[in-house]
């Protein structure tokens, strides 16, 4: 695809964004969208946004736990860009009817870099280095594509379905806790809803960060000392809408919450 064509796109879907409406899957109308231009076309998002006074403060990567990609027939993992304008903190009342269109959420642990971690050839004993701390966290996920109709490529122009994050109460060291066996439940309205562990992600967060720092190596993209960088979902996907509450717990790490409105 040509730049003129990947401009288009973008513009579409950054209008999708603002607007709040959904479109139509570009992997329905673009045979020749591939994940490069996909990838290109999230760039674009990205400094629309950027542009708009928005400042970019992490990367997240999606679609790492088996549930998630069975739920959304995507069945490899992505990465996208998170701005100031996405972070809430805990016991946040979080607007997602003025600001969502069809809003998921998920429970993940976010970590907070203090070096750079530049792929290729990161390892997870170098993402630990990397940590200074992991914080139990909320993603609220979206998408600009109707009815999640998405394909690898429809994700990944939309900025892997970024919405909104939730980090949570408390912040630890991450060689404190098993990062890997680590289990977190989730409640909504009161009622247990799922559980999961560290594995559930790629075999551990760790993994995750480490998948992250090495695709986007390949970029030229660092992940940097400061950023929060979103690891992937624990447990499967929720949707949500205004008067929902929910919690989160993580077994050495904390809890987190938040109120849709």
């Amino acid at each position: 695809m040509n730049d003129t064509s990947l401009t288009r796109l973008a513009d579409e879907l950054y209008g999708a964004l603002r607007q709040r409406r959904s479109i139509q899957a570009l992997s329905e109308r673009e045979p020749d969208l591939t994940l490069e231009a996909a990838y290109a076309i999230s760039e674009k998002i990205l400094k629309k946004r950027l542009d708009a006074g928005e400042h970019l403060v992490g990367k997240k990567i999606g679609v790492t736990s088996k549930a998630v990609q069975n739920m959304l027939k995507v069945h490899q993992p992505d990465f996208g860009y998170l701005t100031d304008a996405m972070v809430y903190t805990n016991e946040d009342s979080v607007p997602i009817s003025s600001t969502l269109i069809q809003p998921r959420a998920e429970g993940e642990i976010a970590f907070i870099l203090k070096r750079d971690l530049m792929g290729p050839g990161v390892s997870i004993a170098q993402v630990l280095q990397a940590t200074d701390c992991v914080m139990p966290c909320f993603e609220i996920v979206d998408s600009r594509i109707e009815n999640w109709n998405i394909k690898i490529e429809d994700t990944v122009a939309d900025n892997a379905s970024c919405g909104l994050l939730v980090l949570g109460d408390q912040a630890v060291n991450p060689r404190s806790v098993d990062l890997t066996t680590c289990g977190m439940v989730l409640h909504k309205n009161g009622q247990l809803l799922s559980t999961g562990a560290g594995a559930a992600a790629l075999g551990s967060p760790l993994n995750c960060v480490a998948w992250l720092a090495n695709t986007l190596g390949r970029y030229g993209v660092a992940l940097k000392a400061g950023e929060i960088i979103l690891s992937g979902s624990l447990v499967p996907l929720e949707p949500v809408q205004a008067g929902d509450y929910m919690t989160l717990a993580i077994g050495g790490i904390g809890t987190a919450s938040v109120r849709f409105s």
